[in-house]
């Protein structure tokens, strides 16, 4: 893949299709995750994954409104569809040099205390 644009499309349609091995394989294995209404941080592409995998055990969907992206920099604004109803959502992305996620910052619209299913999965800040 040679744009950030087309590396967030990747990842948020290997999210939506569960296929960890193709969303693993865009992630650096260093990728840092930040949730900063609860103070997430998930550190490290293995642990990424099983933040998402067991963090998010219940029937979930992700449309994408739209994706802006320019060198190492994307953006995008999604439609998160779970046991809550649907939100948006506004994620940003960095690259690293050779082109995998290595930091994703995840904002929601309204602050809300960290689930106990996820607690055990993250570090706070």
């Amino acid at each position: 893949m040679t744009s950030a644009h087309e590396v967030v499309a990747a990842y948020w349609a290997a999210a939506e299709a569960r296929d960890w091995e193709a969303f693993a394989a865009l992630l650096a294995d260093d990728v840092v995750y930040h949730g900063p209404q609860t103070r997430e941080e998930v550190r490290g592409r293995e642990a990424y994954i099983r933040f998402n995998v067991e963090g998010f055990r219940y029937d979930w969907h992700i449309t994408v409104q739209q994706i802006v992206g320019e060198g190492q920099h994307a953006a995008s604004w999604i439609e998160f569809t779970g046991q809550e109803g649907t939100q948006p959502g506004l994620c940003f992305f960095e690259l690293a040099d050779n082109g995998k996620i290595a930091l994703i910052t995840d904002f929601w619209p309204e602050p809300y205390e960290l689930p106990a299913s996820r607690a055990h999965l993250v570090g706070r800040y």
